[in-house]
């Protein structure tokens, strides 16, 4: 074995050396070498991380070298956000019934939360997300028509309403005014989620009139402490539903009614800023008009035929259940809705129709959405904010003369302070224009000149 060993060990020995094998170089010394070393060796070139690489190329004709800049791309580019993030929010009983209605109706692309004192209608609602406020204070048994029960009990769930608004954009809060849950503790859950940077809009109704002076001077103060802390609200008196309810028209599908007025805002303000248009109008647009913008008025109006343009713009420029028109608005964003067959003129008359009732100061966004699914009908959405302070109380002008005659009980005197001093300061209620004022100058002092004339245009787009 030794032998074996020893001629193999001299014959290794014997043997030449084998030529080293060239090494590649790595990444870190390629970088260091220059263009020629890299071609010499056969070391492909070294790709840059960036979006942009330089490299230096011998052009053959010529010794003189060229500097291409190549460029990679964005292949893995995705847009960063861009869905805003909306709640719809019920509090107390008539807030959560208006939610029910929302959600029976198929509304999607929102989140619903239901809040209440009272446990057992919070277990019977049909939201899936619920919060029961003051369990402690409440036992869960309701706020018995106390509205500073209702504000306390909000206050104590403080921490649950937080966690509930964390990464909201809008907040819609809606409540019936009046009563105990709704009109105290709308406006904790408002001025909380103001404190979080969130656009807060309010949609509340004002009672019947049958239903007493006492329930009328709670519900006058709940909306002042709500519009305290939203930047938006949107008032619907009850009693509106007896002029545009028929002898027919059954209970249920009256307060329908109403419902659908918050229904149709949020959708229609969902559909600006999430459907893309042609014309686009985004969440920002639709921010700028709301923020701080005291009453708003929301209006939507479907129209098909011959003068389909028209007839949607004004359905959408009059709210009869809200009380209100866009005149004398400040701020308006509308969007326009149609199929294939919409034509450029029709979005100028809609705009014409919108501009001639708006103040001629007022700050206007306009988009314009083309969708096959709405193919022969057209859709108009008006968002309109910035109503003096003294328009906007004309829509309590009946409680403010309820108070001024001293028809108020001693039990509600103290609490509708606030509402006796708006009152103070509303201006007499201006009288009907005479029939032969219309088609000429209207005799309002807040109404645009000769905008009942049916050929008035506003101003044009085109």
């Amino acid at each position: 074995m030794r032998s074996v060993a020893s001629s193999s060990s001299a014959c290794s020995s014997s043997r030449a050396p084998a030529p080293a094998a060239p090494r590649m170089p790595t990444a870190s010394t390629s970088r260091r070498m220059s263009p020629a070393q890299q071609a010499a060796l056969g070391v492909p070139a070294m790709r840059s991380s960036s979006s942009l690489t330089p490299c230096m190329r011998t052009d053959k004709r010529s010794t003189r070298a060229n500097l291409v800049v190549q460029s990679s791309g964005y292949p893995g580019f995705a847009p960063v956000g861009g869905r805003a993030n909306i709640k719809v929010i019920g509090v107390g009983g008539g807030g959560g019934n208006a939610l029910n209605r929302m959600i029976g109706s198929g509304l999607h692309g929102v989140e619903f939360w239901a809040l209440n004192t009272d446990a057992q209608a919070l277990a019977a609602h049909a939201a899936m997300n619920k919060i029961q406020l003051g369990g402690q204070l409440t036992r869960g048994l309701g706020a018995g028509g106390e509205p500073s029960l209702g504000r306390e009990a909000a206050e104590e769930s403080e921490d649950a309403i937080r966690k509930m608004l964390t990464g909201a954009d809008l907040v819609f809060i809606t409540a019936g005014m009046g009563g105990g849950t709704g009109t105290g503790a709308a406006p904790v859950v408002a001025r909380i989620s103001k404190e979080m940077g969130i656009l807060t809009v309010g949609v509340v109704t004002y009672p019947f009139n049958f239903e007493g002076k006492r329930r009328g001077n709670q519900a006058a103060v709940g909306i002042e402490n709500l519009r305290d802390n939203v930047d938006s609200v949107i008032v619907i008196p009850n009693d509106r539903l007896l002029d545009v309810a028929t002898s027919r028209t059954a209970l249920q599908e009256a307060f329908g009614l109403a419902d659908d007025v918050l229904r149709q805002g949020v959708q229609g303000i969902s559909d600006i800023i999430t459907v893309p248009g042609l014309i686009n109008v985004d969440f920002a647009d639709v921010k700028t008009i709301m923020s701080n913008a005291g009453t708003a008025m929301l209006g939507v109006g479907v129209a098909t035929g011959e003068n389909r343009a028209e007839e949607a713009a004004l359905a959408a420029t009059a709210a009869p259940l809200i009380q209100r028109s866009i005149e004398r608005a400040t701020g308006i964003v509308y969007n326009i809705t149609g199929g294939n067959d919409l034509t450029l003129q029709e979005v100028n008359r809609v705009s014409e129709v919108v501009t001639a009732m708006a103040d001629p100061n007022c700050n206007i966004i306009f988009g314009a959405v083309v969708d096959e699914l709405y193919d022969g009908e057209i859709h108009v959405t008006i968002i309109a904010t910035g109503f003096s302070q003294s328009y906007e109380e004309q829509l309590f002008s009946n409680a403010g003369r309820a108070i001024k005659s001293g028809q108020v009980p001693a039990s509600g005197a103290a609490a509708a302070a606030p509402a006796a001093r708006a009152a103070a300061a509303l201006p007499p209620s201006p009288p009907p224009p005479p029939p032969e004022a219309v088609g000429g100058e209207s005799p309002l002092p807040w109404s645009r000149p000769n905008r009942a004339k049916p050929g008035f245009l506003g101003r044009s787009i085109l």
